[in-house]
C-alpha cells in the first residue's frame, strides 16, 4: 500500500480534529466520576466518585421529573413543529403566488432577528393568555421554526410535480396527497428535521428561564445552570454528571436516526 505525503497530512489533520471533537465529551465523562477539586485540577482519569455524585444529584433534585419536563417539551415541539412547518413549506413551494413569495421573503428576513429581542413581547403575550409557568409557553415559540420551513421547502423543490398531478387526477385531496404520498417518500427529510427540532427544544435555555418560574417546571438546561451557581464553590463533579445525563437523549436519538439524518441533509428523496 503506497502512502503519500498528502495522505499523511490529510489523515493527520483528521486525527487532530477528531481529538478536539471527542476530548470535551471524554472530559465530561471523566469529570462525572471525580470530586469538584479533582475536576478543577484537571484530572483526566476516571475516579471512584460516581456513586457519590449520583447520590448528591438525585437527593437534592427531582431528576426524573426534570427529565420528563424536558422530554415532554421536546417531543411535543418536534411533533407539532414538523407538522406545521412541513405543511407551510409544501404550500409555499407547490402553490406559489406573488403574495406567498412575499410572505416567504418576510419569513426569511425574520430568521435574522435574535430570539432575545422577542422575549419581552413573548412574555407579555403569554402573560395575557395566562400561560406563564406553563410548558406550553415554551413550546409555542419553538414550534414556529422558520429554519425548518426553509429546510423543508428546499427539499420539496426536488419532489416531482408529475406525481402530485397524477394523484389529483385520481381524485386524491391535497391532504391525502401530503400524508399518503409526500410524507412516506420524504422520511429522511423528516428524520433530519426531527433531530434538529429535538436538539433545538432540548437545549433551549432562554425561553424556559423566562417562562418557567418554579422548580417543578424546570428543565435540564435550567438545572445545569442552577448547579453552577448553587454555592460559592460549584460541585463540578455533580454538574458534569448532570450534563452527561442531559446528553443521553440527544445521543440516543442521533444514533438511531443518523442514517436518515445524513440522507435528509443531502436532500434524499425515495422514489
Amino acid at each position: 500500500m503506497k502512502v503519500t505525503l498528502s495522505g499523511c497530512i490529510k489523515y493527520g489533520f483528521l486525527l487532530i480534529v477528531s481529538f478536539f471533537s471527542i476530548f470535551p465529551f471524554y472530559w465530561m465523562m471523566v469529570g462525572s466520576t471525580n470530586t469538584a477539586n479533582q475536576v478543577a485540577e484537571g484530572k483526566l482519569t476516571f475516579g471512584n466518585q460516581l456513586a457519590s455524585n449520583f447520590q448528591v444529584l438525585f437527593s437534592n433534585y427531582d431528576i426524573p421529573l426534570i427529565m420528563w419536563n424536558s422530554l415532554k417539551i421536546s417531543l411535543i415541539t418536534v411533533l407539532v413543529s414538523l407538522l406545521v412547518t412541513s405543511l407551510a413549506a409544501f404550500g409555499f413551494e407547490k402553490f406559489r403566488t406573488r403574495a406567498s413569495e412575499g410572505i416567504y421573503a418576510v419569513f426569511l428576513l425574520c430568521m435574522m432577528v435574535p430570539l432575545a429581542t422577542l422575549v419581552i413581547p413573548l412574555f407579555k403575550m403569554m402573560a395575557g393568555m395566562q400561560l406563564v409557568n406553563q410548558h406550553v409557553a415554551v413550546i409555542l415559540p419553538l414550534v414556529n421554526n422558520l429554519f425548518l420551513i426553509f429546510f423543508f421547502r428546499q427539499n420539496f423543490k426536488s419532489f416531482p410535480d408529475g406525481i402530485l398531478d397524477a394523484s389529483r387526477i385520481e381524485g386524491a385531496t391535497e391532504y391525502t396527497i401530503f400524508f399518503r404520498i409526500v410524507f412516506p417518500m420524504m422520511r429522511s427529510t423528516y428524520a433530519a428535521a426531527a433531530i434538529y427540532a429535538f436538539m433545538n427544544a432540548w437545549n433551549s435555555y432562554l425561553l424556559p428561564l423566562v417562562f418557567l418560574q418554579t422548580e417543578s417546571r424546570q428543565t435540564m438546561t435550567l438545572l445545569i445552570s442552577n448547579l453552577s451557581s448553587a454555592s460559592y464553590v460549584p460541585n463540578y463533579g455533580v454538574q458534569m454528571l448532570a450534563i452527561v445525563i442531559a446528553t443521553i437523549p440527544t445521543l440516543v436519538l442521533f444514533l438511531f436516526m443518523q442514517k436518515g439524518f445524513v440522507k435528509g441533509m443531502t436532500g434524499s428523496l425515495k422514489l
